[in-house]
C-alpha cells in the first residue's frame, strides 16, 4: 500500500511516462526505490475540459506482484498534467531561477523564525512576500517552498551539517537542503567558506542514526509519539512531513460547491470537490485565492477538510442557541452559521479581543449575521451563560501536532512541559465551560492534536468526574488519511 507521499511520486512518474521520458529517478530524496517500480496503465483517456487526464494505474512492486484483491490507495485521479509535469521539471532548476536577493530573503526569514521570540513561519513568510511585491509568482512559490521545507526538515539537515542551527550558519543550512533535495544552484558569495564535501559525505551514506533525525522531530517528540501512537507513529510523521493541500469551505449562505468550482475556474483556479465532505473544495495546485473575486465576495473560507467535519459533528439545528467557546478568528463559527442558515443565535467567545474583531470582519464578508461576540475577560462571562446553550463547541487549545504539515515550525517551539501544561488547561476548560450546556443539550470537545492524552483520554476523565454527561460518539482523523489530524467527541448533558 503506497503512502500519500508515494502517490505524489506516482503522479510524477505517470506524467513522465506520458511525455515519453525516462523513468529513472525520484524527485524526492531516498525514494528512488519507488522509481524502479513499474506503473502499468490500465486506461488513459483525455477529456476535453482544460486538457485534463483521468488515470487508472496499477503499481507493480519490485520482486512482488499485487493480487487482484490488493487495496490500492486510489482507483482514479484527475489532474492537470501540463502544470504538474512542469512543476516537477522545474524543481531541479530552482536555484538557477533564484536571484541572490531571494536567497537572502530565505535566510532572513529563517533567522527570524528560528531565533526571534513569538515569530511564526506563516506570518514571517507573509511579511517577506508583502515586502517584495516585485517578485514574480514563480519566485514567490520557490521562496515559500524552500523556506517551509527547510523548517520542516531542520533536524535532519542539522545532521548533514554536522552542527545545530545558529544565527551565523543559516546559509549552511540552506546549502544542506539544496544538496539533499538535489537542487541545482549557483554559488553566491554568502555560500563562501561552507565545506560542501563534508555535507556530501553524510548524504552519500544514505542513512541517519535515529528515527527522530529521519523524521526531523525533537527527540522528546519521537518518544512521546511512539508511546502514545505505538507502531503507527512513523506513518503519521511521514504524512505530517508532507506539504498541506489547500482546501476551501464553500459558504453555503451564498453559493454551492458546484458553482464555486465554476467561479474559481473562471479566475484560473482549478479545483475539485472531495467525496464525503459536502462543502469542501480542494485546489489542484497552490494559488493565492485571497486575490480572487470569489473570496472578496465571501463565497468561501480557507479551512482544511478535517476541520470542516467538526461543524457537522456538533449536529446544530436552525433556531438553536449555539456557543463557540474558543472561537478564535471564527473559522468554525462561520461554518456553524452556514449550517444554521443564519437562523438562531451563535455566541462566539474568546480571550483575545483582536481575534473576535477578525471574526466580525470575516462574518460581514460571509454574510453571517446571527453571530454575537463576547470576550472572556473574567469568569462572569461564563457564569452568565450557565445552562443556556443547546449546543456548545469547545475547540480546545492543544499541542497542534495534527497540523504540523501546515505549521512545521510548531515542533521546534513546543516541548513536553508545554504539552503537560496544555493538558491541564484542557481539563479545566472542559470542567468550566461544560456548565454552559443546558440539560438535553450537546457539546463537542475538539482538538487538532493526534495524542490520545489530549483527546479521548481527556474526555474519559471528564465523563468519570461528571456523571451528568455521557459520550455519544467520537472520531479521530489522522494525518495519514490525507488532511490535518483532528479529534472530536460529541457529549450530551443528561442531568
Amino acid at each position: 500500500m503506497f503512502e500519500r507521499e508515494d502517490i505524489h511520486i506516482i503522479y510524477y512518474l505517470s506524467a513522465k511516462a506520458l511525455h515519453s521520458a525516462k523513468v529513472n529517478e525520484s524527485p524526492f530524496p531516498e525514494r528512488s526505490a519507488l522509481a524502479n517500480s513499474v506503473l502499468k496503465f490500465i486506461n488513459v483517456k483525455k477529456t476535453h475540459r482544460q486538457n485534463r487526464y483521468e488515470i487508472l494505474c496499477l503499481p507493480v512492486f519490485i520482486n512482488s506482484t499485487p493480487s487482484s484483491s490488493q487495496t490500492l490507495p486510489f482507483k482514479s485521479t484527475t489532474l492537470n498534467f501540463n502544470s504538474y509535469f512542469c512543476r516537477f521539471k522545474q524543481r531541479s532548476k530552482f536555484m538557477e531561477l533564484i536571484h541572490r536577493n531571494l536567497a537572502i530573503g530565505i535566510h532572513d526569514a529563517l533567522q527570524e523564525t528560528f531565533f526571534e521570540k513569538n515569530k511564526y513561519a506563516d506570518k514571517v513568510i507573509e511579511r517577506l512576500l508583502k515586502a517584495n511585491r516585485k517578485w514574480g509568482s514563480q519566485d514567490r512559490a520557490v521562496v515559500s517552498e524552500i523556506f517551509y521545507n527547510i523548517i520542516r526538515w531542520k533536524k535532519r539537515l542539522e545532521y548533514y551539517m554536522g552542527e545545530g542551527v545558529k544565527p551565523n550558519n543559516i546559509y549552511k543550512l540552506i546549502i544542506a537542503y539544496l544538496l539533499w533535495s538535489k537542487t541545482n544552484y549557483k554559488k553566491f558569495e554568502e555560500f563562501d567558506g561552507i565545506k560542501i564535501a563534508d555535507i556530501l559525505t553524510k548524504l552519500k551514506k544514505n542513512t541517519v542514526p535515529t528515527k527522530a533525525i529521519e523524521h526531523s522531530i525533537p527527540d522528546w517528540l519521537a518518544e512521546t509519539l511512539e508511546k502514545e501512537l505505538g507502531a503507527n507513529w512513523e506513518r503519521e510523521m511521514i504524512a505530517l512531513n508532507e506539504q498541506a493541500p489547500t482546501v476551501l469551505r464553500t459558504n453555503s449562505l451564498k453559493t454551492t460547491t458546484k458553482e464555486l468550482i465554476s467561479d474559481l475556474s473562471d479566475e484560473g483556479v482549478v479545483s475539485f470537490s472531495i467525496k464525503n465532505y459536502p462543502d469542501a473544495v480542494q485546489l489542484e495546485e497552490k494559488k493565492n485565492v485571497f486575490l480572487t473575486t470569489a473570496f472578496k465576495e465571501g463565497l468561501f473560507e480557507v479551512q482544511d477538510a478535517s476541520s470542516q467535519k467538526i461543524g457537522y459533528f456538533l449536529d446544530v439545528k436552525e433556531g438553536q442557541r449555539v456557543i463557540d467557546a474558543c472561537a478564535g478568528a471564527g473559522g468554525k463559527t462561520l461554518h456553524l452559521a452556514a449550517l444554521m442558515k443564519n437562523k438562531g443565535q451563535i455566541i462566539a467567545l474568546d480571550i483575545f479581543e483582536w481575534k473576535l474583531a477578525e471574526l466580525k470582519r470575516r462574518a460581514k464578508r460571509a454574510g453571517a449575521h446571527n453571530i454575537e461576540t463576547r470576550m472572556i475577560a473574567d469568569n462572569k462571562v461564563i457564569k452568565r451563560l450557565h445552562e443556556k446553550a443547546d449546543r456548545l463547541l469547545i475547540d480546545a487549545p492543544c499541542s497542534g501536532l495534527g497540523v504540523l504539515k501546515r505549521n512545521p515550525d510548531s515542533k521546534w517551539k513546543i516541548d513536553q512541559d508545554f504539552i503537560d501544561r496544555i493538558k491541564k488547561e484542557q481539563q479545566q476548560i472542559l470542567q468550566d465551560y461544560s456548565k454552559m450546556v443546558k440539560k438535553g443539550g450537546k457539546m463537542v470537545y475538539a482538538t487538532c492534536s493526534i495524542l490520545p492524552s489530549e483527546n479521548n483520554l481527556q474526555v474519559e476523565e471528564f465523563i468519570k468526574n461528571n456523571p451528568g454527561f455521557k459520550m455519544i460518539k467520537d472520531e479521530k482523523v489522522m494525518p495519514s488519511q490525507g488532511y490535518d489530524g483532528f479529534y472530536m467527541a460529541l457529549i450530551e448533558r443528561v442531568s
